[in-house]
């Protein structure tokens, strides 16, 4: 692909300035990289309902 030769051309109609900007627009977004989701925090108030260490599990139902 050379410098001259144009990324992509319009076949058939004539686009409004706005119609070529929504497709610029969607070629940008679809060749951007997909981002990892961001992995979900746990809140404070539900991390505190867990028990914290191994087996302790067992301990949360004998009589204190």
């Amino acid at each position: 692909m050379s410098a001259e030769e144009p990324l992509f051309r319009v076949v058939r109609g004539v686009p409004t300035a706005e119609e070529l900007a929504a497709l610029v627009g969607a070629l940008i977004v679809r060749s951007r990289r997909a981002a990892a989701p961001a992995a979900a925090s746990t809140s404070a108030w539900a991390r505190s309902a867990r028990p914290a260490g191994r087996d302790t599990w067992r301990a949360s139902g004998l009589p204190r």
